[in-house]
């Protein structure tokens, strides 16, 4: 895995040794990042919720981010998260969030930009991140929220204040888009 653009553009990152962690492909994380390129201001704020080893969010701050809150359940997948964060020397804009993703996301207290969603595949976890996000009321306007997931698991159009903009396939894979309405 390695960074593919910004101003850590080339970094290698180090990758899960667990088999049950999925990051994501190099070909789907410059796929999502060329669709939101429209959408990145210099000094957004992004949330990486099921984090993994950070190669999200860390390519959200190559790109410009002011701060990503990486989250995560597993204190193995933070601690990796937190060595590729340490070997890029962006820990001043990265916040670890050890816990369940309903907790962390309650914890964060600024407006977010940009959540990357990444949970493990067929467990119906997305619906219930919009549902979260939009309880906690951390969106911005027009905020945006990323997920991969499995190609057969079928997402609604609308929910809980999040309207479908973008959708596409990628092998296994699925790349949905939701605007904040």
């Amino acid at each position: 895995m390695r960074i593919i653009a910004g101003e850590l553009k080339g970094r290698r990152l180090k990758s899960p040794k667990d088999r049950t962690v999925r990051p994501t492909k190099e070909k789907i994380k410059e796929a999502v990042f060329s669709i939101l390129l429209p959408y990145l201001d210099e000094g957004f704020v992004c949330m990486d919720l099921f984090t993994g080893s950070g190669n999200l969010g860390l390519e959200a701050i190559s790109r410009g981010a002011k701060t990503v809150y990486f989250s995560d359940a597993s204190k193995e997948c933070l601690a990796l998260a937190k060595e590729n964060i340490n070997h890029c020397r962006v820990a001043d804009r990265a916040v670890l969030l050890l816990g369940d993703y309903r907790n962390n996301i309650r914890r964060v207290r600024e407006n977010v930009d940009i959540f990357l969603v990444d949970p493990p595949y067929g467990e119906d976890i997305i619906v219930d991140c919009l549902r979260c996000i939009d309880e906690a009321g951390i969106c911005s306007k027009g905020g945006l929220l990323v997920a991969e997931h499995g190609k057969r698991e079928q997402l609604p159009q609308e929910a809980h204040g999040f309207v479908l903009i973008k959708e596409k396939k990628y092998g296994a894979s699925r790349i949905s888009i939701y605007e904040r309405k």
